[in-house]
This record gives structure tokens, C-alpha cells and sequence, in this order.
């Protein structure tokens, strides 16, 4: 564990610390929670479809923000996983819908379930103060994702 910036540390510091320490957790949490070994743009277009439903591979694309070409190679990869799978659309019979398949949406729930028992893990290890420290910077760390 790095130590707490000084009181008096520039906003500037602290930005790069706590930038360094949210991109570590992140990645912890990738690590322990993506037993497939899936990328990010794979998982992305995993946690859209499965908010959202089926898209058409345009849709994908600019949800996002990258090439159809680009997408289609994930949905491609994804679907030769078993992850996602191919519909007709509803109303345009020249388009095409991906969604998630029933492995898709299970891989989804049990990669949440992995990063939430290694989270609670890492948590109960902490000392009593450090976990309060916590638990009272949430609200904080909530904010700042909102403004």
C-alpha cells in the first residue's frame, strides 16, 4: 500500500495518486474476474448488449466509438465463443441483431460475482481504520464520478 499524500500535497498529486490507484484496482479486478481472458472492447461490448439488448453491429460500433469493421471482428470473436449470437431485426430484413446468449449472460453474471468476492476479500483483510476510511470516502468517490 503507497502512502497517503501529505495534507498540504498539490490537488495535481493527488489526482495522479489516486488516478495510479483507481487504474490498479480496476486492473486487479479485471485479473481476478476474467478467467476467459476476454479484452476490453470484448467485454465493453458484452456489458452493452447485455444493458441494452440486442444492437446491430452499426449501433455497437458507435455506441463505442469505433469502426463497424471493428466491432464486426469482436461480434465475430464473441459469437465463436458462444457469447453472442445473430437475429433477424425486427422491421429491416437486410439487418442483422447481436444479443447475448444464455452463456453470454452467465459469463457476465459470474465475471460480477468473481470481482465482488475478490473485492470483499481484499476488504476484510484491511485494518478496522483502514476499512471506516473507506466506506467514508464512497460518497466522495461517488461524487466525483458524477460531476
Amino acid at each position: 500500500m503507497s502512502p497517503a499524500p501529505a495534507p498540504n500535497a498539490s490537488v495535481e498529486t493527488a489526482v495522479s495518486e489516486l488516478t495510479a490507484a483507481v487504474s490498479q484496482l480496476l486492473r486487479r479486478l479485471r485479473t481476478h474476474a476474467n478467467p476467459n481472458e476476454l479484452n476490453l472492447s470484448q467485454l465493453g461490448t458484452l456489458a452493452r448488449l447485455d444493458q441494452f439488448g440486442a444492437m446491430t453491429t452499426a449501433d455497437l460500433a458507435r455506441a463505442e466509438s469505433m469502426k463497424p469493421q471493428s466491432m464486426g471482428t469482436i461480434l465475430a470473436s464473441l459469437e465463436q465463443e458462444g457469447l453472442v449470437e445473430r437475429q433477424p431485426h425486427p422491421t429491416d430484413g437486410r439487418q442483422i441483431l447481436f444479443a447475448l446468449t444464455a452463456a453470454g449472460a452467465q459469463m457476465r453474471r459470474q465475471r460480477g460475482l468473481a470481482k465482488r468476492e475478490w473485492l470483499i476479500a481484499a476488504m476484510t483483510k484491511l485494518e478496522p481504520t483502514e476499512l471506516k476510511t473507506i466506506i467514508d470516502a464512497i460518497p466522495l468517490i461517488k461524487h466525483l464520478g458524477e460531476s
